[in-house]
């Protein structure tokens, strides 16, 4: 007998946890589509050679790779063929670059699906987990005011979402790197080392960082990692508090001065898309630690806890599809880490089990009503509730039973007095209440409830 397990790094979920996190991907999809992104799709399975373009190092050993029954017997020698998709831009990048003479540029897209990515087992890191990305992606140009564009996006889903205050935090590369120019640090490698180590600021704490910064690795004089110190802990709580820290900064080489003028009008935009000011904030330590980020850099937390991390984070890159066109494919993009947050959120306590999706449980009292007991189910779901038939005889304290632990909320039943009355008797299980209601009125009885309820709880929220 095989022992039934999963391996490590997947999440399986119970059936009312599965509907939460089911209404999760709803809330993402939903107001990605009200910003005006398409959805695509891309195959979880790509040509190792498409992936491999932005691999290297640590990436490259955690890149899941796929033999057929057929290919391992003939056991040739490199790498495989195929390959399981470790994040959703590279697909992107693949997919606009064949599509290129069919897509409507600028490309605004979403993508929701899963990731496969050999992490090291523990806790709350996955190997299997879904993402949920929206990018514009611009032929030639493609203008700064698009920047700003997905801040808002974010903050929809994340204020429907209603899992607690947060905070979009904002930087722009551009203007550390011309920062670290002004520092004498103005070899690409090492600004790309030192923003890898000022991103993880918030992570480690400052004596942590100016330990790497001063350290054998990076070298840099301890004065100088202090001004960098001093200058990446700046932060804003408010717009024009924001605005005037800008300005504060002065004038520096030209990549700093378009880092700077760029933060300031995504800024604006942002204040201009409806995104109130406690839910934006300028953070210079955001640098994001991969390279191909260019320009404005977004990460997102929940203010109330900050142990959870960033929950979804993005920004600007030059040339999106560079390893398969010619063609300049500049874009901006965020993406959310589903599975990971509705871990994190459910550790949290801020995420319970859901409702089920059967609304209504229509009991069998008498074997000999189960047809009246079909055609109810039927005239219930007619009226848009969500209804399983019980087909079994049981006792009715079974059926209770069972209609508790699944999550229904009502139970309907019709026995032979009921039938001659033209009535049915529901009871409520999250109330205990018992009533009775005229048939022909039931569906609509059930869906105020649910309504009623369903108001109640956006209330709380």
């Amino acid at each position: 007998m095989i022992k039934p397990r999963t391996m490590p790094g997947v999440m399986e979920l119970l059936p009312r946890e599965q509907i939460a996190f089911q209404r999760m991907l709803d809330v993402i999809r939903r107001n990605y589509e009200r910003f005006g992104f398409l959805p695509i799709e891309t195959p979880a399975i790509e040509l190792s050679e498409m992936l491999l373009t932005k691999t290297g190092g640590e990436t490259e050993r955690q890149v899941y790779f796929v033999q057929s029954t057929g290919a391992l017997e003939k056991s040739g020698e490199g790498v495989p063929e195929l390959a399981l998709r470790f994040d959703l831009t590279v697909p992107l990048a693949r997919y606009v670059a064949e599509h290129e003479h069919e897509l409507a540029f600028p490309f605004r897209r979403y993508q929701i699906q899963r990731v496969y990515r050999g992490e090291r087992a523990q806790r709350g890191r996955f190997r299997e987990f879904y993402q949920a990305d929206i990018d514009v992606i611009g032929k030639d140009s493609l203008s700064i005011r698009f920047d700003a564009e997905v801040p808002a996006a974010i903050f929809a889903v994340f204020t429907e979402l209603a899992i607690g205050p947060f905070t979009i935090h904002i930087n722009n590369r551009k203007l550390m790197r011309g920062f670290l120019e002004g520092l004498g640090i103005a070899d690409g490698e090492q600004q790309a080392l030192v923003l890898r180590e000022v991103d993880k600021l918030d992570k480690r704490g400052v004596e942590h960082v100016r330990a790497s910064l001063s350290g054998e690795g990076l070298g840099l004089p301890l004065e100088v990692a202090d001004k960098l110190l001093d200058f990446v802990r700046i932060r804003s709580h408010g717009h024009q508090e924001a605005l005037d820290k800008l300005a504060a900064l002065g004038a520096g080489s030209d990549t700093f001065n378009t880092g700077v003028s760029e933060l300031r009008e995504v800024l604006d935009l942002v204040r201009g898309l409806g995104v109130p000011e406690s839910h934006y904030a300028i953070n210079l330590s955001i640098a994001r630690g991969l390279d191909y980020y260019t320009g404005t850099v977004f990460e997102t937390t929940l203010n109330d806890h900050p142990q959870i991390g960033s929950i979804c984070s993005g920004g600007r890159y030059d040339n999106l599809a560079g390893n398969y066109t010619k063609s300049h494919l500049p874009g901006v993009g965020i993406s959310i880490g589903v599975t990971r947050l509705f871990w994190q959120l459910q550790e949290a306590g801020l995420i319970d089990k859901a409702e089920s999706s059967v609304q209504a449980l229509v009991g069998l009292l008498e074997e000999a009503r189960l047809h009246d007991g079909l055609q109810l189910a039927r005239e219930l779901r007619a009226g848009g509730i969500n209804t399983e038939v019980q087909l079994e005889s049981r006792k009715l304290a079974r059926q209770m039973q069972y209609a508790d632990r699944a999550g229904i909320r009502f139970v309907v039943m019709v026995g032979a007095d009921e039938a001659a009355r033209g009535v049915v008797t529901v009871k409520d299980m999250r109330r205990g209440e018992q009533f009775e209601v005229a048939r022909a009125e039931l569906a609509g009885a059930l869906r105020v409830e649910i309504e009623q309820s369903r108001a109640m709880q956006g209330s709380r929220a």
